[in-house]
């Protein structure tokens, strides 16, 4: 008579752990570390994050300092959410400003130079799909002669009215690519790079400062925070 598989005996040495909370417990070991290795550390937001960008300045900074972006849970269990658990005396506070788009600056760098920083970081990029649009953008009715002939096709299928004439492109009428404080469309983010319309600025804010003598909150940081959070 078969076996039942229900009946089959389970060797729980073998259970494998999920690859999800190893790599949560790797995060709070390595901040934990870093609260060691480190005498200050920072909460920061952020807008219109590139990875690339990020990844730049993180090897910009790594003899100095490192960036933490991960669950805001995971980075709270690790800085402790309150005095009796937290890591280090007054890091607990930090955790309650760990909210919406966040991370986490541990440096050696001097409280100017992380405050000049932040504030002179900013890098341009073209918008995405479902960005605010910072200006209107309208193309008049006339020949664009910075697109090929062999682009005419794709430029309709991005809704610009064009055609060939003599092979050049060229409008048939006025068209409105995007319009300033409204969302734009997967075309219009398609043509404005197609343009070279950079409207999407990376930029950084800090939050709050811990170091062992002091806490600090930046309003502006603050503020930014929030708006993100409401959104």
């Amino acid at each position: 008579m078969p076996k039942s598989k229900r009946n089959r005996p389970v060797t729980l040495s073998k259970t494998k752990k999920k690859p999800g909370l190893e790599r949560k417990g790797r995060v709070v070991t390595e901040i934990k570390d870093a609260i060691d290795h480190y005498t200050s550390v920072y909460v920061f937001t952020y807008d219109n994050m590139r990875n690339q960008k990020l990844k730049d300045l993180r090897e910009q900074l790594k003899s100095s300092s490192r960036i933490f972006l991960a669950g805001k849970k995971v980075m709270q269990i690790a800085l402790g959410r309150s005095a009796a658990d937290e890591a280090k005396t007054g890091l607990h506070k930090l955790s309650k400003f760990l909210q919406g788009d966040s991370g986490l600056f541990f440096t050696n760098l001097p409280r100017d130079d992380v405050e000049r920083l932040f504030r002179d970081f900013e890098e341009h990029d073209f918008a995405r799909t479902g960005s605010t649009a910072t200006e209107t953008v309208e193309l008049k009715e006339g020949p664009i002669e910075q697109f090929t002939h062999e682009m005419e096709p794709y430029l309709r299928k991005q809704g610009l009215p064009v055609r060939l004439n003599k092979g050049v492109v060229e409008l048939v009428a006025d068209h409105v690519v995007c319009e300033e404080g409204k969302p734009l469309s997967p075309e219009a983010a398609q043509t404005l790079r197609l343009l070279e319309i950079k409207m999407a600025t990376f930029r950084l804010y800090l939050v709050c400062r811990w170091s062992s003598d002091d806490f600090e909150v930046y309003k502006e940081g603050l503020a930014q925070l929030r708006a993100d959070d409401s959104s």
